[in-house]
């Protein structure tokens, strides 16, 4: 039996590198693809739960704008010091025939007891809370996750209150009108701070925010 010569080894060679070099391609293609057809349906997917979370503190049927299509962003660093952010924050507004109806926006309470805990709001132009969820916390399960609507309704208190009603704004252990949790003061009281301070920065802001 012959040795194959040094032609047929690097006829060999190129066609096995030519086959690997289209393979490459072709799965390089096809990557392209399906991050090219699954990019929109992930986007929409986000913005469909956006949607979802600002109708648990505004109901739909409150307002007739798009939401995502008419936001303005705050970056007064004062303003966002009480937002407990440092970064921008995107505040929603929510219009019906043309009228201005609510806003919603993210506030952030830092000194959870395991950290950050991030809280979207619903304000009424009249300055009335319309809801409080909790977005994300890191909270002990079954004390501080109470804050979490799918574990409690303790968010719920805050419908309908506002700055000016006589609202004592702490947890009833140091002398507020919020239920504090058993074994969990801190998590409850950092909401309540960090829902204020966010009604302090929209008032501070006043109606600029809707025009």
């Amino acid at each position: 039996m012959s040795k194959p010569n040094s032609t047929t080894i690097f006829y060999a060679m190129s066609q096995a590198s030519g086959k690997l070099v289209v393979f490459i391609l072709l799965s390089i293609s096809f990557l392209l693809l399906v991050h090219y057809f699954s990019t929109p349906i992930i986007q929409q997917a986000k913005q469909d739960n956006l949607i979802s979370s600002f109708n648990q503190v505004l109901p739909s049927n409150e307002y007739d704008n798009d939401l995502l299509a008419d936001q303005i962003q705050i970056t007064d660093p004062q303003v966002l010091a009480k937002l407990g952010s440092d970064e921008p924050i995107n505040v929603y507004r929510a219009y019906k025939n043309q009228q201005p109806v609510a806003l919603i926006y993210t506030t952030y309470a830092n000194d959870g007891y395991n950290g950050k805990i991030e809280i979207l709001v619903g304000l009424y132009a009249t300055g009335n809370i319309s809801g409080v969820r909790v977005l994300d916390h890191r909270e002990t399960p079954g004390l501080g996750d109470k804050i979490d609507i799918s574990k409690n309704d303790w968010v719920m208190g805050f419908a309908n209150k506002n700055l000016h009603d006589g609202t004592r704004w702490a947890v009833k252990k140091d002398g507020g009108d919020f239920d504090q949790f058993t074994g969990a003061t801190i998590t409850p009281r950092a909401v309540v701070k960090a829902v204020y301070n966010s009604l302090q920065a929209m008032q501070q802001l006043g109606g600029e925010l809707y025009e």
